[in-house]
């Protein structure tokens, strides 16, 4: 299957195929981990409404992704996490070196993310 861009229908197979977690013994440990973007969608939105920005937690959020998926956490963050949101992301892959300043140049930082982590 190619994987040139995500969608609905190859997502699932895209994360299944990266996922590489030591202690996954079931379904149920992926299905876990998947739940991640889930979160990190709420923590967002949370950002976005009331301006409480939870930056250990999303920062747990996004290194424990890439520790399960690698490299393959960026297509599949950018996949699952709403356009509306991606200036924050980016901000946070960044702090973590997991972008580096000239990728994805059409996608702005968020200066207040920036800020709270620069305190972290």
């Amino acid at each position: 299957m190619r994987f040139d861009e995500l969608n609905e229908d190859n997502y699932l197979f895209f994360a299944i195929q990266n996922y590489h977690n030591p202690q996954a013994v079931t379904c149920d440990d992926f299905e876990d981990d998947m739940k991640r973007f889930k979160y990190l969608k709420r923590l967002l939105r949370k950002y976005e409404k009331s301006g409480v920005l939870r930056t250990h937690l999303i920062l747990n959020h996004v290194i424990v992704l890439y520790n399960v998926f690698g490299e393959a956490a960026t297509p599949l963050l950018f996949y699952k996490i709403e356009s509306s949101h991606w200036s924050a992301l980016k901000t946070f892959m960044l702090f973590i070196g997991r972008l580096r300043e000239n990728d994805m140049i059409n996608i702005s930082t968020d200066k207040f993310v920036y800020e709270e982590l620069k305190g972290v």
